[in-house]
């Protein structure tokens, strides 16, 4: 009988910068208040870059340095490093190619992905597969933004949303029935005028005009993202319930993107999840990204048991979406 060999999550770190972004300093920046934006997003805070030095691979070491020092693990024994983000450092040299460096991990070797909010989901199968199939041992999977670099402070819709961020997961092999089980994810592509940066690509390089028009910042159509996002995360949570043969009260917790906090609601209320189930930080960080979700896991990590079944879900640009089944491990270190 073959032994399925699964990748489980053994170590979890975060970053957040230390330069907190109230909704009271955003009073003073655009034309919004407080009760407001706690109504409509059920943010507080964010955390933002008060540093131009700092770029999304230094926001993406540090949550990987801090996963290194709590696990006790060797910067030699990582054999890959996948970064997800929106926001590189640069367009040809890749953040995890620079991570690989800042974090002086000699052995690994080092890409990105690029799913917007849906990436930490999606780079971590690719991790997952990595690990299954034996050609590397141990995998790190980061989510990272500094989203303050694509965000226009002068537009109210957008940037009481997102703050900077970063969290990051060790996957090894395991013979033991936890681990990573199923991933069911889609994309639609003609979302994307919906949540969007214009410009800064091959379509519309960097000229004057993009630059006088705003282009190269994030801009969303607040209610169609609402709505897809809703139907994406709830339909692909029960699309692997389904092919698992599960009952969602056999799930423990659930893990969601945290954009908005009357979509989680939403999700978990569709889902017939309890509050204490639907983990939620979106009120002290906003919308982070693709890091929003190895965030919720460092959070929340001792919550976690192991052998509990975990779900998680996100939805962003692209349209991008999807959800993932797992199974909690031991973290290295506990």
């Amino acid at each position: 009988m073959r032994i399925r060999k699964n990748a489980v999550i053994t170590g979890v770190g975060g970053y957040v910068p230390e330069t907190v972004l109230s909704n009271k300093d955003l009073e003073k920046m655009v034309e919004t208040n407080d009760e407001w934006i706690v109504s409509r997003t059920g943010i507080r805070e964010r955390r933002i870059v008060n540093d131009a030095n700092v770029a999304t691979s230094d926001l993406a070491t540090r949550a990987l340095k801090k996963l290194l020092q709590d696990g006790d693990i060797h910067p030699d024994e990582i054999d890959c490093v996948i970064v997800s983000t929106s926001t590189p450092d640069y367009v040809m040299v890749s953040t995890g190619s620079m991570v690989c460096e800042k974090a002086e991990l000699k052995n690994a070797w080092g890409i990105d992905t690029n799913a917007a909010c849906s990436g930490f989901l999606y780079a971590l199968t690719l991790g997952a597969s990595m690990i299954e199939s034996g050609r590397c041992k141990r995998v790190v999977v980061i989510g990272a933004d500094k989203n303050s670099s694509i965000v226009n402070y002068k537009d109210r819709n957008t940037c009481i949303l997102f703050g900077d961020g970063a969290g990051a997961v060790l996957l090894e092999q395991t013979e033991e029935e936890v681990g990573l089980i199923d991933s069911f994810f889609r994309t639609d592509g003609s979302g994307k005028e919906n949540l969007i940066v214009t410009a800064g690509g091959s379509k519309y390089p960097a000229s004057q005009e993009t630059l006088d028009q705003n282009l190269h910042y994030v801009r969303q159509d607040g209610r169609v993202v609402f709505k897809a996002a809703i139907q994406g995360m709830t339909n692909t949570c029960r699309e692997i319930l389904r092919a698992n043969d599960l009952d969602i009260k056999q799930i423990n917790y659930l893990i969601p993107h945290q954009a908005n906090l009357r979509i989680i609601q939403a999700v978990g209320e569709q889902l017939n999840l309890t509050d204490s189930q639907v983990k939620v930080n979106i009120s002290r960080y906003g919308n982070t990204t693709a890091a929003t979700i190895p965030l919720c896991l460092w959070d929340f990590k001792d919550d976690f048991k192991y052998g509990d079944k975990l779900l998680l879900t996100a939805f962003g640009a692209g349209f991008s979406w999807g959800a993932t089944y797992l199974k909690w491990g031991k973290l290295r270190g506990k």
